[in-house]
C-alpha cells in the first residue's frame, strides 16, 4: 500500500484497522502538527456542526452583532445560557491524549478552531486557538480583555429572568436559541462603555493574522499533520492542509463522514476521534 500524497486516501471503520496501522507507522518517530475540529469535543458533550444528525442552523454574523440591538440582545441572551453549560463540559479521552502525545515529545502543538478552551484544560501546553476562545471577552472599542465568568455574573445580576429559561439545544460555539430578548440587558465595557464581544471569530470575520502565522509555523516545522474532528469546510483549516501537501507534508485525517480534505490525505481513518488518539498514544508510546 502506498503512502504517497499521490494515491488516494485509505479509509477505515474503525481505529484498529489496517488505515490505523498506516497511519501509526506514518507517524511514528515524526514531529506532528495536530488540527482539530468540533468532532473532537461531541465526547465532551459539546454537538458538533456539521456531524450527522446536527440541526440546519444560521449563526449570526459579525455585522449583525455589530450593527443591531436586537442582533446583540439575542446573542447575548443566547450565549449567557449556552456558556453555563458550555463551561461545565470537561475534556474527553481525545483532548488527554492529545495533551500525553506533546508531553512526550510525538507532537509539536495543537491548532484548534474549537472555542471550548478544552485542549489547555486537558493539559496541552502549546495550543493555537484559530477562532478564539470563549472564556474571554473583548471590548470592541477600547480592546480591553475581561474574563468571560466575570462578564457571566454580571449578565446574570443584571437578567436574573434567564435562570427560568428551559434548557434548549447548544451550539457547538456556545450559544443557545433565546425567543424573547425585549428586557435583556446588554453588558457594556466597564472601562469606556463601548460593545463587548466574546473573543471568538463570528461569521463574517477573518481569523487574525498572528493566530493563523502562528498555526501556519506550526504545521512548517512539523514533519506530519493530524487532522482530527473537523469536517474542513472552514477555510482556516484548508488553507493549513493546503500548506502541508505543497511541502509534501503526510497528513492523516481522523473524522466520522466525509471531509474536504479525504481526496488529499495520505490516510483517512473514518472514525470517532477520543478511541482513535488514545489508540495513536498506545501505538506511539510502545
Amino acid at each position: 500500500m502506498s503512502l504517497s500524497h499521490t494515491a488516494p486516501p485509505v479509509r477505515s471503520d474503525h481505529p484498529a484497522g489496517p488505515e490505523f496501522e498506516a497511519a501509526a507507522s506514518l507517524l511514528r518517530g515524526k514531529s506532528i502538527a495536530v488540527l482539530t475540529g468540533a468532532g473532537l469535543s461531541t465526547d465532551s458533550g459539546i454537538p458538533d456542526y456539521r456531524g450527522e444528525g446536527a440541526p440546519p442552523r444560521s449563526p449570526m454574523t459579525f455585522s449583525q452583532f455589530r450593527g443591531d440591538l436586537d442582533y446583540r440582545k439575542r446573542y447575548w441572551a443566547g450565549s449567557h445560557l449556552g456558556w453555563k453549560r458550555f463551561s461545565a463540559a470537561r475534556p474527553n479521552a481525545g483532548h488527554r491524549a492529545l495533551a500525553d502525545l506533546e508531553a512526550a515529545g510525538h507532537i509539536n502543538g495543537v491548532i484548534t478552531q474549537n472555542v471550548d478552551g478544552l485542549h489547555l484544560r486537558a493539559g496541552s501546553a502549546r495550543v493555537v486557538d484559530l477562532h478564539g476562545s470563549m472564556d474571554r471577552v473583548r471590548c470592541l472599542q477600547c480592546g480591553q480583555y475581561f474574563a468571560r465568568a466575570d462578564i457571566a455574573a454580571r449578565l446574570a445580576a443584571a437578567n436574573p429572568w434567564l435562570d427560568d429559561t428551559e434548557n434548549v439545544p447548544l451550539s457547538p460555539d456556545g450559544d443557545v436559541q433565546i425567543e424573547s430578548i425585549d428586557d435583556f440587558v446588554i453588558p457594556e465595557c466597564t472601562v469606556c462603555g463601548g460593545l463587548l464581544k466574546p473573543d471568538v471569530v463570528f461569521f463574517g470575520e477573518y481569523v487574525p493574522l498572528e493566530k493563523f502565522s502562528e498555526a501556519s509555523a506550526l504545521v512548517q516545522r512539523a514533519d506530519a499533520l493530524l487532522i482530527a474532528g473537523s469536517s474542513l469546510m472552514v477555510n482556516s483549516g484548508i488553507r493549513l492542509l493546503d500548506q502541508a501537501v505543497k511541502r509534501k507534508t503526510p497528513v492523516v485525517v481522523v473524522n466520522r463522514g466525509v471531509t474536504k480534505g479525504d481526496s488529499r490525505a495520505t490516510v483517512k481513518i473514518d472514525a470517532g476521534t477520543s478511541e482513535t488518539l488514545v489508540s495513536l498514544l498506545e501505538r506511539l508510546e510502545s
